[in-house]
């Protein structure tokens, strides 16, 4: 399997984590013109609000001495913070919803996925 076919299938298993507890998908690998990128987009009711997930979904080979969410630089977060801002404002929902930046963690060991799920994990 190939990085990209890899990569898929860790955003696969992020998506089906996420509508085992509730949530139900909007988008997946969201474009904005040349701006960026968002792997899956999400919403789910809590307490009567709509909450918008954003979810940047990595997914690495088991390695003790890496954490896969560190693959996630400032700069990537400032690009899908931007292209949140557009898909809220696209879809009229920008004063409308709470808003979470999620970072799913992917890890691969010997055919066997674990799947971390950080919530909030910037913003």
């Amino acid at each position: 399997m190939n990085k990209q076919e890899k990569g898929k299938l860790g955003e696969e298993l992020t998506i089906k984590k996420y509508i085992r507890e509730g949530y139900k998908l909007l988008e997946k690998n969201y474009r904005f013109k040349n701006i960026g990128e968002i792997d899956i987009i999400l919403s789910k009711k809590y307490n009567n609000e709509l909450i918008i997930v954003f979810c940047e979904v990595k997914t690495r080979k088991f390695n003790k001495n890496y954490i896969p969410a560190e693959a996630v630089t400032k700069n990537k977060q400032k690009k899908i913070i931007n292209v949140a801002k557009y898909y809220l404002v696209n879809h009229n929902l920008y004063e409308k919803t709470l808003v979470r930046f999620d970072v799913a963690e992917v890890i691969e060991n010997n055919n066997h996925y674990l799947i971390n799920i950080i919530e909030n994990a910037f913003y």
